[in-house]
């Protein structure tokens, strides 16, 4: 009975072994590296397309503020002209 055991338990174990080893193996086989370069396609392409959004809303938020500048006459960059800007 005790070998019966024993015997299960090696079975079991081997059997989990098995598994644990095959699924290693399939990330290195050509569709198991395909896939994982998707993957990091997927993630890059994500973060660039946020990035494109971040610099979007700021040319926009820049863009008003620009606008708003012009239509009320004054001049966008006090560093450049700090005591207003020039008539002539």
């Amino acid at each position: 009975m005790r070998r019966l055991l024993w015997l299960g338990i090696g079975l079991a174990v081997g059997a989990l072994v098995v598994r644990a080893v095959t699924k290693k193996a399939q990330a290195f086989t050509p569709q198991g590296l395909a896939a994982s370069a998707r993957d990091s396609a997927a993630g890059i392409a994500a973060g660039v397309r946020s990035f494109v959004d971040d610099v979007r809303d700021g040319m926009a938020e820049r863009e008003a503020e620009i606008q708003a500048a012009f239509s009320d006459h004054l001049t966008l960059d006090e560093d450049l002209y700090p005591e207003g800007r020039p008539r002539g």
